[in-house]
């Protein structure tokens, strides 16, 4: 059993040692994409939220 998850590990870093690993500005820009889209999106519901709100009060008073 052992012997099993000790291969298991050197073929796993063997794996990873194959792996294009992303340069810190691609990482930078990405998760500033990431998060830009989040808040945007995260704005956009908000405002849909607030708007069809006030819109069923309206439809509901009268």
């Amino acid at each position: 059993m052992a012997i099993r998850l000790f291969g298991y590990f050197r073929e796993s870093r063997e794996e990873l040692k194959k792996v294009a690993w992303p340069t810190w500005l691609e990482t930078r820009n990405n998760t500033l994409l990431v998060v830009g889209i989040s808040l945007f999106v995260a704005l956009f519901l908000g405002l849909a939220d607030v708007g069809l709100a006030a819109l069923l009060n309206l439809m509901t008073k009268g």
